[in-house]
């Protein structure tokens, strides 16, 4: 896949990231097949790819034109809320659901990342431009997380946590070892 990108002149992660929308309907019922392929591809693959793509990343770029970062990144989660958020309405979920649902959707991580090394390779954009688009990238994956986790979780449909039993204590004393045997037949 990664030559076939490159001889058409696209980023070599293009072509996985298509197949696997493709096939993800199909490849997606067997599930001992999806955790083999999430831990190639989150242990082995996923890591060089944001290793090249952050390594091209200009931290003075980003400090001396942090105003551009913050401009970016309020248009970007703006325009997915503007997008995301009509759609929870249409489907009827509560306010806070909503809401956690349009933040959560609110990334663009991966073709996002994947755009901005495209226009970088082809000199389409220069260095502290994709710095900028590769922080306002990741910083919509981030924000929008934090902010949805600690303001609009729905907490009423986490799971709960059993009960759990008290223990009965013998009513003799009981010596070291019948105390580690009683922890260990619970």
């Amino acid at each position: 896949m990664g030559a076939l990108a490159s001889w058409a002149e696209s980023e070599a992660v293009l072509p996985a990231y298509i197949i696997g929308m493709v096939l993800a309907g199909t490849v997606g019922k067997d599930h001992v097949l999806i955790r083999r392929l999430r831990t190639v591809t989150f242990g082995l693959l996923t890591p060089f790819y944001f290793i090249r793509a952050g390594s091209l990343v200009s931290v003075p770029a980003l400090m001396a034109g942090f105003s551009i970062f913050l401009i970016l990144l309020l248009a970007k989660m703006a325009t997915k809320m503007v997008a995301v958020y009509p759609v929870t309405k249409v489907y009827k979920s509560p306010g806070k659901e909503g809401m956690y649902t349009t933040l959560l959707m609110s990334t663009g991580l991966t073709f996002g990342s994947i755009s901005a090394l495209f226009g970088l390779s082809h000199n389409i954009i220069d260095t502290s431009q994709y710095t900028f688009l590769i922080a306002a990238v990741v910083g919509s994956a981030v924000v929008p997380t934090l902010i949805a986790n600690a303001f609009f979780l729905p907490r009423h449909l986490l799971r709960k946590a059993p009960m759990e039993e008290p223990v009965a204590q013998p009513a003799t004393a009981a010596t070291p070892i019948e105390k580690g045997a009683a922890f260990y037949d619970r």
